[in-house]
């Protein structure tokens, strides 16, 4: 054991020193799929102290093309993430603290969930906990490590609290948020290239190092990027987030409602946006990815499998074929973005 980390030592910048920080580390990671279980192995083999990963989600057979921590097995187990990345982490590296919890997280929930933590790893799959985990943290004074990736696209930011912008601050610099992996589909080494930016930062910090702050965007398939150096200018002093800190999304107005239908199988979720998605962009986008769409002026529907989902343009949906509300909320976020 003594030898574990021998080579991570030799690497001047970390060395003992550094070694005995991350070993008294805490990170908090929320989502476990495809981004969350690269960065969490990274993560448990550099000997982390303490990993816990959070996700409300079950193993399905279209994860294994990107998530590495799960196998054909827990998918006909139907275990959740959260408790499939915990057995195997445990078995990558018993000497690590690795904690699964299978959590909806919601801002009812979420300072518990971050606190005491030495840095949070963003990996969720929806755009509202993303902003939920942004707020927390720079409540709490929490660096928080942003990253995203969709079909061939990738980009990455980490947030420090007090130094540089925040998510909200960057939202019009951010890509538009509908495109998802069910959408647009997803290539595994974009996954990869986003973890190792969001686990360098990490392990920069929690060694103690300087990170410089930099809004990474490319394209692993047309071998396009673009980084923004200069973040400093894009921090808003009247950011509700980081400016003015009312923290909007840890507000419960700010979440998208949802409530099941008395008899019907269905569940009903009123989107939080300012301005409900375009029908017309939603339509073309599950198009594209292979749905069956029907639409008029008013609403669109579509269906997969055993799940209906029926659209308004008053961005009010209803998922049919479920009454599990945290179910409905993936497939709203994986179809609606």
């Amino acid at each position: 054991m003594s030898t574990r980390y021998s080579r991570q030592e030799l690497f001047q910048p970390i060395g003992k020193e550094g070694q005995k920080r991350l070993l008294a580390s805490k990170v908090v990671i929320i989502g476990a799929g495809a981004l969350g279980t690269a960065s969490a192995e990274m993560l448990v083999r550099a000997g982390v102290g303490s990993v816990t990963i959070a996700d409300r989600d079950y193993i399905e057979w279209s994860n294994l093309q990107r998530q590495q921590l799960y196998t054909e097995q827990d998918v006909q187990d139907r275990l959740p993430k959260a408790v499939a990345a915990e057995a195997r982490l445990k078995q990558v590296n018993s000497g690590v603290h690795v904690r699964g919890i299978v959590l909806d997280v919601t801002p009812q929930n979420i300072d518990e969930l971050v606190r005491g933590a030495s840095i949070v790893v963003d990996a969720t799959d929806n755009f509202e906990v993303r902003m939920i985990a942004n707020d927390a943290a720079i409540k709490q004074g929490i660096p928080f490590l942003y990253g995203a990736c969709v079909a061939s696209y990738g980009v990455q930011f980490t947030v420090i609290p007090g130094e540089t912008p925040c998510l909200h601050c960057l939202l019009e610099h951010l890509p538009a948020q509908g495109m998802t992996c069910d959408t647009a589909g997803i290539i595994s080494p974009v996954v990869q290239q986003v973890a190792a930016y969001q686990v360098a930062d990490a392990l920069k910090w929690l060694t103690g190092y300087e990170v410089t702050p930099i809004l990474r965007s490319f394209d692993l398939w047309t071998n396009e990027r673009s980084d923004i150096r200069s973040v400093s200018s894009l921090k808003k002093a009247q950011c509700p987030s980081c400016g003015l800190k009312t923290f909007p999304f840890l507000s419960y107005d700010r979440r998208a409602k949802a409530d099941v239908l008395c008899g019907r199988n269905t569940v009903q979720i009123r989107s939080a946006a300012d301005i409900p998605p375009s029908l017309k962009e939603v339509a073309l986008r599950l198009k594209e990815a292979g749905m069956d769409v029907l639409e008029n002026p008013h609403l669109l529907s579509c269906q997969k499998d055993e799940f209906k989902l029926v659209l308004f343009k008053d961005g009010r949906a209803l998922v049919h074929g479920t009454s599990d509300i945290a179910k409905a909320r993936t497939i709203y976020h994986q179809w609606i973005g």
